[in-house]
């Protein structure tokens, strides 16, 4: 039984031993963190600790059955994906629900999650869809199937998001140029895309939209300023300046008076304090309870990751593959990255979760399936390494171009 299901584990075993690695921390930390939000809604830490193991029960089962989809399929539900997700967005935008101070989530059947996720995920199979389609000779082709969507997708998440959007964007640009998108196409994309986000500044300035913006600037003012306070300021207004950074700053003692072998799980003090130290500054806790080793360890796992998602793509010969595991590879990593800098103060605060660790419902478990995309990606690889007998094949066929693509 064992060795049944440990074959059936297919693609890279590395990424399934990080998999469950970040699974397991996730079920402490969260069990650890969840301390505050237990005593706010009146429960225990057990019942978080039963609740986190069952987001990650349903994200590994997730995981597994992405992990076994055929290439084919993703390649033909792309554009589907991403028609579904600028939908969604738009749904939230009408009828969105508000969510520690965000207007970015959306219930259906009783379900609550946030479309800029799923968007996400959409945006990442589209853009690897269509590198592989077309060549882009033209800027007006590129414009087409490329600069149009993916504009009115970041703009779109702009509304929920400004963090989100720029990131998006941001790795949307170093994909193209992965994908050998002409650097005048590209050139010309970025001068739109300034210009763009000039007019959303001017018009959230004008007429108030796209207040996340002005978030955004906040919280970029607050961690500037905050890095060299007037001792001339009134009181009264240094506190204010205090008050807006009070999740930064409580995340920075956590790690500051953390050591090399920290205080020992469950022994944190800032959970106390801290706002949000189950999702937002779950890195935070970790290194103050598990130490520097603690938090080193964490960070290598997500760059231990993304390694092998590189050695994944190398393998790969087909452009949708490759593109495919190199875009989630870095979507992933980019995330963890953004969680560990903020939580460390050398980035002001955006709101990410740690990807696979943060205490999560449907964003863990679509999280997860981005996880099992690539293990897709890799069982492919390895699929079309075996050379194929066609003694061996029914009525001498090849196997499915789905099964062995790479």
């Amino acid at each position: 039984m064992e060795d049944s299901f440990v074959n059936r584990l297919k693609g890279d075993k590395v990424i399934w031993i990080i998999v469950l690695a970040l699974s397991l921390i996730s079920i402490a930390a969260v069990y650890s963190s969840s301390s505050s939000l237990a005593f706010r809604e009146g429960k225990t830490t057990f019942s978080f600790l039963l609740k986190q193991m069952r987001f990650v029960i349903f994200g590994l089962t997730a995981l597994y059955i992405c992990s076994r989809v055929p290439l084919g399929w993703y390649r033909k539900i792309s554009i589907l994906g991403m028609i579904v997700s600028i939908g969604l967005l738009i749904a939230t935008i009408v009828m969105g629900t508000t969510l520690n101070d965000a207007e970015r989530w959306i219930s259906i059947f009783g379900v609550s999650f946030q479309p800029s996720e799923i968007a996400k995920i959409a945006l990442m199979l589209y853009l690897a869809k269509v590198l592989e389609d077309h060549k882009f000779e033209t800027f007006k082709e590129f414009a087409i199937w490329i600069l149009a969507p993916l504009g009115i997708m970041l703009l779109l998440i702009l509304n929920g998001s400004a963090s989100t959007a720029l990131i998006l964007g941001g790795l949307s640009f170093l994909i193209l140029i992965i994908g050998g998108i002409k650097w005048s196409h590209l050139i010309k994309s970025a001068g739109i895309a300034v210009l763009t986000l000039l007019l959303a500044v001017l018009l959230n300035q004008t007429f108030g939209l796209f207040p996340r913006i002005q978030t955004l600037v906040s919280r970029i003012e607050n961690f500037v300023v905050k890095k060299d306070i007037d001792e001339n300021l009134k009181s009264q207004d240094k506190q204010k300046l205090l008050d807006k950074t009070f999740q930064a700053d409580m995340a920075k003692i956590a790690i500051a008076s953390a050591n090399i072998i920290g205080k020992g799980p469950g022994k944190s003090t800032q959970r106390y304090v801290l706002p949000h130290p189950y999702s937002d500054f779950i890195y935070s806790i970790i290194v103050e309870e598990w130490g520097l080793l603690g938090g080193v360890t964490v960070l290598l796992l997500y760059l231990w990751f993304l390694f092998r998602c590189i050695a994944i793509a190398r393998n790969c010969t087909k452009m949708f593959s490759a593109i495919l595991v190199i875009a989630l590879g870095l979507l992933i990593t980019t995330q963890a990255m953004l969680h560990i800098l903020v939580n460390v103060s050398l980035l002001p605060v955006t709101g990410h979760t740690l990807p696979l660790i943060s205490l999560g419902g449907t964003s863990l478990i679509i999280m997860s399936s981005a996880f099992g995309i690539i293990l897709a990606v890799s069982r492919s690889v390895e699929s079309g390494k075996v050379k194929v007998n066609p003694e061996e094949t029914q009525n001498g066929e090849q196997i499915k171009a789905e099964e062995i693509e790479l």
